[in-house]
């Protein structure tokens, strides 16, 4: 039997998109030198609200919407920790997601769980119908034709890259040059939740069409990782989602093979992971951070 080489990048771009809104949000965090470890946390109450707005009206569109919204209050709430209060950004990050987490999770089993019934929500289907390479979502077509192009122009030739730049690599300068650090970095936040909220919503609005616990499954530290290996620029970030993208594709179409049956499948599923750790061992060496990453600013 043929390879169907064309199921699994397919596959490959399916699995990519929420990697490459959540990175490509994570980036605009980063490179206000602001670290997010809140981005799994974002990306899961960014599914469930999605999902939870989308069973409760009918409409996808408004779940996409209470989704983006949601995603921009959790960005607003690691604002307001690591720019406003100083808190550590790593503790703040990684409270943020087991507050977001533990809050999905509760109301979603407060809401469901009782009624022993799996709600389906309203989902955005597939542009083209069938099972070839174009036959993806809407939100695909928007992450890789859109989103990314439109945030490369944004970061490098717009009047709020440079200062999102500026404010990342040496904030002191950028205050005495008229930028405001808190404004730029609460608007960084804010935008990149947004994205990551969006990412997480994928999932549930045009993946599954519903909501299960665990549903983002360490994506958003996966992100994380991408955004390292792609040393904060938006092509490199997007190349590293569609590397794990396509061994994800790759091990899935492997495990149902003749020859790959008496594998372990929690081997299989690994492989995506351990790629990702080895690119990041690699191309990870000596990268350049951020001037000012993980340091708050005190306007003296």
């Amino acid at each position: 039997m043929d390879f169907p080489v064309i199921a699994v990048l397919a596959a490959t771009l399916t699995v990519a998109t929420p990697l490459v809104w959540g990175a490509l949000g994570a980036v605009v965090n980063e490179r206000a030198g602001i670290m997010n470890l809140g981005i799994e946390g974002t990306m899961y109450a960014g599914a469930f609200v999605g999902f939870l707005v989308a069973a409760t009206s009918g409409s996808a569109l408004l779940g996409l919407g209470a989704a983006v919204v949601t995603g921009m209050l959790a960005g607003l709430l690691m604002a307001l920790l690591t720019v406003t209060l100083g808190v550590n950004q790593h503790v703040a990050g990684i409270g943020t997601t087991l507050l977001l987490t533990a809050g999905a999770d509760f109301t979603n089993r407060l809401l469901y769980s009782g009624g022993g019934e799996q709600v389906v929500t309203e989902k955005f289907g597939r542009l083209f119908p069938g099972s070839g390479l174009f036959a993806q979502y809407p939100m695909t077509y928007v992450a890789f034709g859109v989103l990314a192009p439109a945030l490369w122009w944004v970061l490098r030739s717009s009047g709020f890259g440079l200062r999102l730049h500026a404010v990342g690599e040496n904030p002191e300068a950028a205050d005495a040059a008229g930028i405001s650090v808190t404004r730029t970095r609460y608007a960084a936040l804010a935008i990149g939740g947004a994205l990551m909220a969006t990412g997480g919503a994928f999932l549930t609005l045009s993946l599954l069409g519903s909501f299960t616990l665990d549903i983002v499954s360490g994506r958003g530290w996966i992100c994380i990782a991408l955004v390292i290996f792609g040393r904060w620029k938006v092509w490199p970030v997007v190349a590293g989602a569609l590397l794990f993208g396509f061994t994800d594709a790759l091990q899935l179409q492997l495990a149902i093979t003749p020859l790959f049956r008496d594998v372990p499948n929690t081997l299989m599923i690994a492989i995506p992971y351990l790629v990702v750790i080895a690119a990041l061992a690699i191309w990870g060496r000596g990268v350049r951070y951020p001037g000012a990453y993980l340091t708050p600013y005190r306007r003296a």
